[in-house]
């Protein structure tokens, strides 16, 4: 893509979704890691079922300690990889009570020191928390990336590193929740709904299926 249409691009889902935001529910930056954390391997709509009770009770590293990971487990055990998972959100517990005091770093360096913790995970907190103009890219940005000719790379670290370089103001900020929710609802892995797709004109995907499917719920 050319970078007017790459503006172009940003411009028209903006426009449709002018203030996208995560869909994972959270109260406070402790919560939205554990959130993130959890949702590795899993969707966002599970996460939030399992976590709606947990939050109730649990606002703070400590809180999380209290309840131990036996008691995690138990809220947890509906969300894929439930064990790991559960030891890993002790442990980053743990390590932000010893270390920090409790609150969340706001740097990536730090942020992945915590188990559990990878780039994509730092990268969503720093831009959902605290406004950092992060590209955090999951399975739904790698393909739309790729997809697209937006940015292309073998690696998630390849298409992140095109983002960086290719997403223009003002769209930087919001950038990776667009792209998410345009690969999660209409550029999906198995059928990409490109009927209805806004930026259908600016994609190079060449198997673009311009007709919806008879029988086909939009």
């Amino acid at each position: 893509m050319t970078k007017d249409q790459i503006f172009e691009f940003f411009r028209r889902l903006a426009e449709d979704n002018p203030e996208p935001e995560t869909e994972l529910e959270y109260g406070n930056a402790y919560q939205l890691v554990v959130a993130v954390a959890l949702s590795a391997q899993a969707t966002d709509v599970g996460v939030n079922k399992a976590t709606r009770a947990l939050f109730a009770k649990v606002q703070t590293p400590q809180q999380m300690l209290d309840l131990g990971e036996e008691g995690l487990r138990e809220h947890i055990k509906t969300i894929g990889l439930f064990n790991s998972k559960a030891k890993n959100v002790i442990a980053l517990s743990q390590l932000l009570v010893d270390e920090y005091g409790g609150e969340v770093p706001d740097s990536r360096e730090e942020l992945v020191k915590l188990p559990g913790v990878g780039r994509k995970t730092a990268n969503v907190v720093l831009n959902c928390w605290f406004g950092h103009e992060t590209f955090a890219v999951d399975t739904h940005i790698f393909r739309v990336g790729n997809r697209t000719g937006l940015a292309k790379g073998k690696t998630p670290e390849q298409v992140e590193a095109k983002l960086e370089k290719r997403v223009p103001e003002p769209f930087r900020l919001g950038a990776h929740h667009w792209l998410i929710l345009h690969g999660r609802y209409i550029c999906k892995a198995r059928t990409p709904e490109c009927w209805r797709c806004p930026v259908v004109d600016l994609c190079s995907y060449r198997k673009k299926a311009l007709e919806k499917p008879k029988g086909r719920q939009a």
